[in-house]
């Protein structure tokens, strides 16, 4: 009964093609298009209010160099909002557990980032490595303590993802699951724990766009570091 838990996070196939690759895919077809029209539906406009905000709130530190970034940024911001949402529903699956794609997501943007730093400003990239004023027998620790923290901050990135949406997956299962197994013997304590079901499902939901949003978030500010 315990492995049974995990098989929701198994990336399935049918036919020969992967659930995962539909799964990444069919966010992209539910987006709306804009039209060209000067009057649009109440979903394209809501949508365009959307990003507008995300887009000034995310590049308002950054300098005009790091807008560049606006349209790569906000993207994926809506794109792990759709995937992380779609995983919710009964019967799909969330490719965002996988450590594999968060970190295929996480790793060639944050290289991005320091790339651009030690190109565009060396100087001051690497001094992000020593902190101004620290003591000469400090300094091989301090540098070698900040690149170990340079190289975490991918897998930081990758595993808080998964972590949090796989933990919120695995609590509603159990959950449902002790709601299914008490329902015939004891009703009211069904019924209670069905509510407290509800509440996670809603917690779940909120998880999903704040992780989401604290990805996107925290490349920023990495790339502000840089830019």
């Amino acid at each position: 009964m315990a492995m049974s838990f995990f098989d929701q996070f198994a990336s399935s196939s049918y036919m020969g093609i992967p659930l995962i690759a539909i799964a990444i895919a069919l966010p992209w077809v539910l987006y709306p298009t804009p039209t060209s029209r000067w009057i649009n539906n109440r979903l394209v406009t809501i949508q365009g209010w959307f990003i507008n905000l995300f887009t000034n709130q995310l590049m308002l530190p950054l300098n005009m160099g790091g807008h560049k970034w606006a349209l790569l940024m906000t993207s994926l911001m809506v794109f792990l909002i759709t995937i992380n949402m779609i995983g919710l529903l009964p019967y799909t699956f969330t490719p965002t557990t996988q450590l594999s794609l968060n970190m295929g997501f996480a790793v060639p943007l944050w290289l991005a980032t320091v790339i651009i730093g030690m190109r565009n400003q060396p100087t001051v990239a690497l001094g992000h490595l020593l902190p101004e004023g620290t003591p000469i027998p400090l300094i091989p620790v301090l540098i070698i303590i900040e690149t170990i923290s340079l190289f975490i901050r991918p897998l930081a990135l990758g595993v808080r993802l998964t972590a949090n949406l796989t933990a919120g997956h695995l609590l509603i299962q159990l959950i449902a699951t002790a709601v299914f197994v008490l329902l015939p013997i004891m009703p009211t304590v069904a019924i209670l724990t069905a509510a407290v079901l509800f509440l996670l499902t809603l917690l779940e939901v909120a998880v999903a766009m704040i992780q989401a949003y604290v990805f996107v978030l925290l490349l920023s500010l990495y790339l502000q570091e840089n830019v």
